[in-house]
């Protein structure tokens, strides 16, 4: 408890606190009456203020994964690192799919090409003759 970063925190600045308290004590024997009572009531108001702050608000611990967590227990830091890694998760698995899919898009239309060039009344050689080509190139610019 003693060493905990929350701790060691509030020590430090007590300590700064105490020190600064005293600078300021050291000046104060050549101020005017008044000023010196307005000085101790602000020191007062700021005591409390600071007490009834730090009662009221919850610290933020900031965790191993280097985010602000409230509270410090391990099965919060669980399930931020399981939040962290679902979207990366989903990413990957949503392009696997689509890559499977387009593949298989990709083997039906290959299919369904060679279907037509063996169904089809011309021989599967007459498609890589340069003439058909040419033919082809012909009839399709004739028909409007």
């Amino acid at each position: 408890m003693t060493n905990s970063p929350n701790y060691q925190c509030e020590l430090a600045a007590d300590r700064f606190s105490l020190k600064v308290t005293a600078r300021l004590s050291e000046g104060v024997i050549a101020l005017p009456r008044d000023t010196t009572e307005r000085l101790r009531a602000a020191r007062v108001r700021a005591t409390a203020n600071r007490k009834s702050i730090a009662a009221n608000n919850p610290t933020a611990v900031v965790g191993a994964s280097a985010g602000a967590v409230l509270g410090s227990s391990s099965q919060s830091a669980w399930w931020g690192r399981l939040a962290a890694t679902l979207p990366l998760l989903a990413l990957s698995i949503g392009l696997i799919m689509i890559d499977a899919i387009q593949g298989d898009e990709r083997t039906k239309d290959l299919a369904e090409i060679d279907a037509a060039i063996l169904t089809d009344d011309l021989p599967p050689t007459a498609y890589a003759d340069p003439g058909f080509t040419h033919f082809l190139k012909l009839n399709v610019s004739r028909t409007p």
